[in-house]
């Protein structure tokens, strides 16, 4: 259990506590304390009640029902609450622009309990004739209707990442275990978590899965060689197949690729799917590839369409790594509203050895998130100062930078005065609000940002959250080619619930000759962790060290900086 997991049951007791018209106070209480626990880094289930109620905006009544959550695993309440709640009802949470008030006046008025009742009423004009709904509500709700639909099943790659490798751990006594698939090819969505196991036994390897706890096999679905099902607590797909040795490194390959990969015909005539069929046991996959007469392919690249394209210029050992990141470019820190200080972020990023750490914290506009005023983003820099100073005298080669992250308003200007702006050592510009643009219109606004002369950084391009929300539309090669004109670097956000910018624009950015820096949007220490999400997301793309601004040493990124 983790603290996530305790401010997400206080969130949702809040919200059916107001849906089912519970007390106003007690409400209160409960979100108001989920609020305040977002900037609490220390664990909050080993603490007692008496720690708890130490905690800003917590009282009694809810430190008893966090003890009661971690030691039970359930709050009784909850589970009250979501036993009057129709699971249908609960989905509707996930249509971005329906809050409480809302969703119960579609289930109340409307008697909607579920997804398909809310397309059928909104298909048909029922929901837009609902007071405070209208034509724009009605859209907006098929729209991401649509949008989820699309997503069903899915999950996002550290998920399906950490799934694979608990498998692979769990399963690891049958012997040679490895996880193919799209998690192998670092796919940023996942629809199925796929495992080879080798062996000349299946129907043992069968019975054994069927009697691991967590596992639910879908039967009709499977067959002899192949198991499929689920894993406990999600919802995402399980496909466990087993192959004899002699086949297993051939089908590694062939179950890592896709298949427009596959088909790739070389020189000899023969396609890599033919290469790699009649390869011989043990075949390493170099091999496979120059049996076919084909350059090699990293595991990250075989869903890439360009790759090919892309190894006639470039060689493996060129993309992006994890050790040759210098730097991070896009963080926060409790001057906005991360969970860790300043200092402990820096130190934190010096730990995991960087030159340099980049503080970006939100800008004025963003008083949601705590955006700095022109006086504390002052006092934020004579805070920096002090610290740069402190590792100056320690003899350490570790600078922090002074960064932030400026909304992009409306109209495509920035956020600050240029007096204020000339005060940064660089700017990430990003878009925060507004997001139902047109794509004339969305694309002007990033025109207009990447055009200020203290824009840096383009952050987030799109302003998408994977399986929740779609990006804007935007004009991707003239805001690509924008960037070559005005020397803009573009973020790939690293951060598992973005990887924006999408990795397919990645070789058009770099043709261009726009740098791109793998930024991690960390709010916490451990969210400088997420770059290596960066990374395969990157490495997809086909992004080159030479390409990436944050792998550029102290001394570069202070002349660059500079200029």
């Amino acid at each position: 259990m983790t603290n996530s997991d305790i401010i997400d049951s206080l969130e949702l007791t809040a919200r059916l506590m107001e849906l089912h018209n519970g007390d106003p106070f007690r409400t209160k209480a409960f979100s108001g304390a989920a609020f305040s626990l977002e900037k609490v880094t220390e664990d909050l289930t080993g603490q007692s009640v008496a720690d708890l109620i130490k905690l800003p905006g917590i009282g009694k009544t809810v430190a008893t029902k966090i003890r009661e959550f971690v030691e039970t695993g359930h709050l009784a309440e909850l589970d009250e609450l979501l036993a009057q709640t129709p699971p249908g009802v609960l989905d509707m949470f996930r249509i971005k622009g329906l809050g409480v008030k809302k969703v119960k006046t579609l289930w109340h008025e409307l008697g909607i309990e579920t997804l398909r009742d809310l397309r059928q009423a909104s298909e048909t004009g029922r929901v837009a004739a609902i007071k405070g709904f209208g034509e724009k509500i009605q859209q907006n709700i098929l729209d991401n209707l649509d949008f989820l639909e699309s997503q069903s099943g899915k999950v996002r790659m550290d998920k399906a990442d950490r799934l694979a490798i608990q498998l692979r751990d769990e399963l690891a006594e049958l012997g040679r275990v490895e996880v193919s698939g799209q998690v192998r090819r670092r796919s940023i969505e996942v629809d199925t978590v796929e495992l080879l196991v080798e062996s000349d036994d299946p129907l043992a390897v069968q019975m054994y899965l069927n009697a691991k706890p967590g596992l639910t096999q879908d039967v009709p679905a499977s067959s002899p060689f192949t198991w499929r099902g689920r894993a406990e607590g999600t919802d995402v797909r399980v496909a466990i197949i087993t192959y004899p040795a002699a086949q297993f490194d051939q089908q590694l390959f062939i179950r890592s690729a896709s298949g427009v990969h596959l088909a790739e015909t070389g020189p000899t005539g023969k396609t890599l799917l033919q290469s790699a069929t009649n390869a011989s046991a043990g075949s390493t996959e170099e091999t496979i590839y120059a049996q076919a007469g084909l350059p090699f392919v990293v595991p990250e690249m075989r869903e890439n369409e360009q790759a090919f394209r892309w190894s006639q210029r470039h060689q493996p050992d060129e993309l992006i790594t994890w050790d040759d990141l210098r730097g991070t470019l896009h963080n926060h820190s409790t001057w906005s509203d991360g969970k860790h200080t300043l200092r402990q972020m820096a130190d934190y990023a010096r730990e995991l050895g960087l030159q340099y750490f980049g503080i970006a914290d939100h800008s004025q506009t963003a008083s949601y998130a705590g955006g700095l005023t022109p006086e504390r983003v002052a006092a934020q820099q004579l805070e920096i100062d002090a610290i740069n100073a402190d590792y100056k005298a320690a003899g350490l080669e570790f600078r922090i930078l002074k960064g932030i992250e400026s909304d992009i308003l409306g109209d495509g200007s920035l956020d600050y005065t240029d007096e204020v702006l000339a005060t940064f050592d660089y700017v990430v510009a990003s878009v925060h609000q507004t997001l139902n643009m047109t794509q004339e219109k969305a694309t002007a606004r990033l025109l207009r940002a990447i055009e200020n002369p203290y824009t840096t950084i383009l952050g987030h391009p799109t302003g998408r959250l994977l399986l929740a929300r779609e990006g804007y539309p935007l004009d991707f090669r003239a805001i690509i080619d924008a960037c070559a004109a005005n020397r803009v670097v573009i973020e790939i956000n690293a951060s598992p619930y973005r990887l924006d910018l999408d990795w397919r624009w990645i070789d058009y950015a770099m043709n261009r000759g726009v740098l791109l820096s793998i930024n991690p949007d960390a709010h916490e220490m451990r969210g400088l962790h997420d770059m290596q999400y960066g990374v395969y997301a990157a490495r997809k793309g086909g992004l080159t060290r030479s390409m990436t601004f944050n792998a550029f040493t102290l001394d570069q990124m202070n002349q660059y900086v500079a200029k």
